[in-house]
């Protein structure tokens, strides 16, 4: 099976109509990173257990030996059950880095199942004309559960973020942080905006103003959990939906319990069965495992069998 490399230098231009500013290729938000230097930390899913408080000075460390200065969120470990503040508090804490001009980016330290219910209280059109240091548009970069605000942003905003856990570039060669191995399962090349992230929590917005239009689209899904029940369910949806039969393509990331149990076969003879003749491609470096690589939601990408 041939292994191709998406490399984030890989300038390609996307076609005419998808403008640069807000569809980046993943060259652009690499340099992106480069250029953080001071970004705000939040938690807009499950707060943190106080017992991690210990980590935080090795976080801190991590980032600013990458040059980066980082600002916490006053609602970062739980205080109401799995909660760090009430929904609105956690999405003022969220705008307040959007607003201020000093931050360079957003990075959502949580995971977990609450992310939605802030999505009312954000002002997507402040997000949308919210501006970096550099008088650019700022990122929010989440993984897991914030599959939800990176989906909602791109939708509401037409902002790209990053689907990427920050606590994990301790684990990252931060130099090749948007590189990825991909092989194709079915097809040869696919292009288009790249949406999606974790399967479980994107269906979270489905008929919702939040959900993302896919027409055109390419569609990345994984999962930390799950059997083939719960996918038969989740891609049965995504079909149920109209989604497979719009999307130029679809990227499988990791199913980190189906490849625990190696049952992931049997999730790509699924996707197969619907997917109809849409291209297949399937990526081990993307997902929710400490030395997964980053990947732009939002971003127009082309992806093309060596």
């Amino acid at each position: 099976m041939k292994e191709s490399t998406y490399r984030g230098n890989d300038r390609i231009c996307p076609p005419d109509g998808l403008p640069q500013n807000r569809h980046g290729i993943q060259a652009e938000m690499r340099a992106e990173m480069e250029k953080i230097r001071k970004a705000g930390l939040v938690c807009c899913s499950n707060g943190l257990s106080s017992k991690t408080k210990d980590e935080w000075k090795t976080l801190t460390d991590l980032l600013e030996s990458q040059g980066i200065h980082p600002v916490f969120s006053e609602y970062i470990f739980q205080k109401d059950g799995v909660r760090s503040g009430s929904a609105r508090e956690r999405a003022e804490s969220l705008m307040s880095f959007y607003q201020d001009t000093e931050i360079d980016a957003i990075f959502d330290l949580s995971g977990g199942d609450i992310a939605n219910e802030i999505l009312p209280f954000l002002d997507f059109a402040g997000i949308a004309g919210a501006r970096n240091s550099f008088g650019e548009p700022k990122q929010f970069w989440g993984y897991s559960d914030l599959t939800v605000i990176l989906n909602a942003v791109y939708a509401k905003a037409g902002n790209p973020g990053v689907l990427y856990q920050i606590r994990h570039l301790a684990y990252a060669d931060s130099e090749n942080l948007f590189d990825f191995s991909y092989h194709f399962l079915q097809g040869n090349q696919m292009s288009g905006v790249v949406v999606g992230g974790n399967i479980r929590c994107l269906l979270k917005l489905a008929g919702t103003q939040y959900f993302p239009d896919m027409q055109d689209k390419i569609l990345l899904l994984e999962a930390r959990s799950g059997r083939m029940p719960q996918m038969i369910t989740y891609f049965s949806q995504l079909q149920q939906l109209g989604v497979l039969e719009k999307l130029h393509g679809i990227l499988l990331g990791t199913f980190t319990q189906l490849e625990q149990e190696q049952t992931e076969d049997e999730l790509e003879q699924l996707v197969l069965q619907l997917a109809g003749k849409i291209p297949v491609a399937k990526t081990q470096e993307i997902g929710h495992a400490p030395d997964a690589k980053a990947i732009t939601i939002g971003s127009w990408m082309n992806f093309t069998e060596s």
